[in-house]
């Protein structure tokens, strides 16, 4: 407890010397620890789940892709403009993010969703329609058509970083109607004709089906996917061409972030990695840390840190850093949590400057926000922070006099 102690009286040492001085004494580089420090090393995620490495600079001094030791950014926000652009202006901003020590991206989802050239790729249709079929009333995706989808992520790759997919299992949409013998009606779970021809879909591979009447959740109405089915698996993450796989070994994807799953067992995400590998964290929405570790165990997965976000939330809005000493998950497991301070979905703090300068000198696998980074703060105090955290990590430098 005295360490912890410590540690957040350095942050807010920290903090306060950070928001009058960061233009100025952390561009300056790394000081030379004297003899009566001792630096404590912290977690670094080197590509694959959960094991340890250090981040390395390129040969053009940029930093290889390394999760954890670099940041995530998160490459989009909702409601990014219409038209297929989105691919093509990210492809403009990766080299920058690059040089600021940004190690990978996220990605939205890259498929075609009912909403076709309006969707954000939370509703899928045709896992395998990159924006190159016809299909929901248009070719290419909101964000861009598949060239330039291969492109951004050629780039991405160019510049030593990794490229993470949103991954939507839980659920399907754009189904056209047929009678489903499980409940009697008629139902929008005929996936048969959908363009690229790939993971055919019917009502026997939705709930309620022959294998049960549910999972452990379903969406917004939409059909849904019962991964018990040997269609589904076979699909998703057994077959050579099937989703996860293709994904991985054809479009280059390095890893996975999976939407909503608390609609599904952990055992089906704990089935993906072993079969198709690959980073991998889950947007599991709960703020206690004993469920988010439960998660994170049995999907064999990181996870999204809502424990560490909903006490930042109070420390720094309610002025009581004395919060910060509660149980989170990166404290659980640094190398299984994924911190953030906003994202696409949420976005309650108010001191959003605190919350990344605490989340980027923690451990853990921190993650930028796209209009935080591009638009709402300073970039120049975020990539300061970022510096820190790939470099300092200098809120774990303990002086002897209190280890």
């Amino acid at each position: 407890m005295r360490n912890q102690n410590f540690k957040l009286y350095v942050l807010a040492l920290f903090i306060g010397f950070y928001s009058c001085n960061s233009n100025d004494v952390l561009q300056q580089g790394p000081p030379t620890p004297s003899a009566q420090y001792k630096v404590i090393d912290v977690t670094h995620h080197d590509g694959h789940p959960f094991s340890t490495g250090t981040q390395t600079p390129s040969a053009t001094g940029k930093y290889a892709a390394n999760p954890g030791g670099g940041v995530m950014m998160q490459a989009f926000y909702w409601d990014v403009p219409v038209g297929g652009t989105w691919w093509n202006i990210i492809a403009t901003k990766v080299t920058e993010w690059s040089n600021a020590g940004i190690g990978s991206i996220w990605l939205p989802p890259v498929s075609k969703g009912q909403n076709g050239a309006f969707s954000m790729g939370y509703d899928p249709t045709d896992y395998f329609d990159f924006g190159d079929f016809n299909q929901n009333g248009s070719v290419e995706t909101r964000f861009g058509s598949k060239i330039e989808l291969v492109n951004l992520i050629t780039k991405v790759h160019y510049e030593n970083m990794q490229v993470y997919a949103d991954m939507v299992l839980n659920h399907n949409s754009g189904g056209q109607l047929e009678n489903n013998p499980f409940t009697g009606t008629q139902t929008y779970t005929d996936f048969t004709g959908i363009a690229s021809g790939k993971f055919p879909r019917t009502s026997a591979d939705f709930h309620a089906n022959a294998y049960h009447i549910n999972d452990e959740g379903s969406f917004g109405g939409f059909p849904d996917l019962c991964h018990s089915t040997p269609n589904v698996q076979n699909w998703l993450w057994l077959r050579p061409d099937g989703v996860g796989k293709y994904y991985k070994n054809t479009m280059h994807f390095d890893g996975w972030r999976f939407d909503y799953v608390k609609g599904f067992g952990p055992w089906v995400i704990n089935q993906w990695n072993a079969n198709v590998g690959g980073f991998s964290v889950g947007e599991y929405w709960d703020s206690n840390v004993n469920t988010l570790d439960w998660w994170a165990t049995n999907a064999n997965s990181s996870v999204f840190d809502f424990a560490c976000y909903y006490k930042m939330k109070d420390a720094f809005d309610g002025n009581n850093l004395n919060l910060l000493n509660d149980d989170m998950m990166w404290k659980r497991n640094p190398f299984k949590a994924v911190t953030f301070v906003t994202n696409h979905d949420t976005d309650i703090i108010w001191n959003k400057q605190l919350a990344y300068a605490y989340i980027l000198t923690h451990e853990g696998y921190p993650t930028i926000f796209y209009r935080d980074y591009e638009e709402w703060l300073d970039k120049a105090k975020l990539n300061n922070l970022i510096w820190i955290h790939n470099n300092l990590n200098s809120i774990n430098i303990i002086s002897h006099k209190f280890a």
